[in-house]
């Protein structure tokens, strides 16, 4: 079994209030989270507005998998014209791992 954890750190665009950065946050979690079936949050930088942690995790069998979906996920946020991926953190875990 391997589990994968991807950080996308992001700057939002047009953004004034906590409010507007709800509204441009979830859609990209939810559309991340039923595309590629994994588990999704905003994970950092809850008290700023214009910054956005979101963590993205994905358990599967082959690490090759794991790492395809992270990458496709990664692909998908840095191409939304709302958003600026300022970086992308990747972690793989498997069974030599402790």
């Amino acid at each position: 079994m391997y589990v994968g954890a991807l950080e996308l750190d992001v700057l939002l665009g047009d953004v004034h209030s906590l409010k507007e950065k709800r509204s441009v946050v979830r859609p990209v979690v939810a559309e991340l989270r039923r595309k590629y079936e994994v588990s999704v949050a905003e994970a950092g930088h809850q008290d700023l507005h214009r910054r956005a942690l979101i963590g993205v995790a994905a358990v599967a069998a082959e690490a090759g998998h794991v790492r395809t979906v992270l990458d496709s996920c990664e692909r998908l946020v840095a191409a939304r014209p709302e958003l600026q991926l300022l970086s992308a953190r990747h972690r793989l875990l498997g069974p030599d791992d402790e």
